[in-house]
């Protein structure tokens, strides 16, 4: 009982130092100010501009981890509208909102999952499109895809402005570039207390933790063997 219980605690020390963590608070909300000094003093159309609830999820990814797979530009653009394309289409088919709660989060966790595109809020925004579904409908799809449009592009904007401001960071995260076989030398021995001492040095968030890291380490080494063994 008392080892189950300890799971509930933090997995890990988190290794970023406290300046980067408030320069991600602060990125995030000077993101959001921005979005709402934009939605109130925007010209407005028939019907009024909004911030969706997701947006501000979003910036948790884009500021506090910006070199999350989760937090690049793909997964945020195509993340939220795919998830407002499935929920707009499950409340049109479904009456009943807690059905369609679920079944529009579902659809938008699989569509995400299909296209390489996982963004969590994205699932809040097939929520938010379902719950909201009689203002939606009355307003039109054009609308919604508008709405959604402005939120996820402004977000973009500032996480490109801000992201590449600050010390430590690169938005979007570049590419992995692929090194041949014959190039690469692995070190026999990395520790945890290793790895801790990198993420040290770069100063920068990277959204996994020390054993996570460890033990992908430790799976590529036994995939190399098997294949130096063949």
């Amino acid at each position: 009982m008392k080892h189950f219980l300890r799971l509930f605690l933090p997995h890990h020390h988190a290794t970023v130092t406290f300046a980067e963590k408030l320069r991600g608070g602060l990125a995030g909300g000077i993101a959001i100010l921005w979005l709402g000094l934009l939605i109130e003093f925007l010209p407005q159309g028939q019907y009024p501009l909004l911030m969706l609830g997701s947006t501000a999820a979003s910036a948790v990814l884009l500021f506090a981890v910006p070199h999350s797979p989760m937090a690049q530009p793909w997964n945020l653009v195509v993340g939220h509208a795919v998830s407002a394309l499935a929920g707009w289409i499950i409340s049109l088919l479904i009456p009943d909102p807690i059905v369609a709660a679920a079944l529009a989060v579902a659809l938008a966790i699989l569509l995400m999952h299909v296209l390489d595109a996982l963004h969590p809020p994205g699932a809040a925004t097939a929520l938010t499109v379902v719950l909201g579904a009689s203002q939606f409908h009355q307003m039109g799809g054009l609308w919604l895809t508008g709405i959604v449009a402005m939120n996820t592009g402004v977000s973009l904007l500032f996480a490109l402005l801000i992201n590449n401001l600050l010390p430590g960071r690169h938005y979007p995260a570049p590419h992995q570039p692929f090194v041949p076989q014959a190039a690469r030398i692995l070190p026999a021995v990395i520790t945890v207390d290793a790895i801790e001492a990198a993420l040290e040095e770069m100063d920068s968030v990277i959204d996994v933790s020390e054993e996570d890291l460890l033990e992908i380490y430790s799976r590529a080494m036994q995939h190399a063997q098997q294949r130096a063994a063949r």
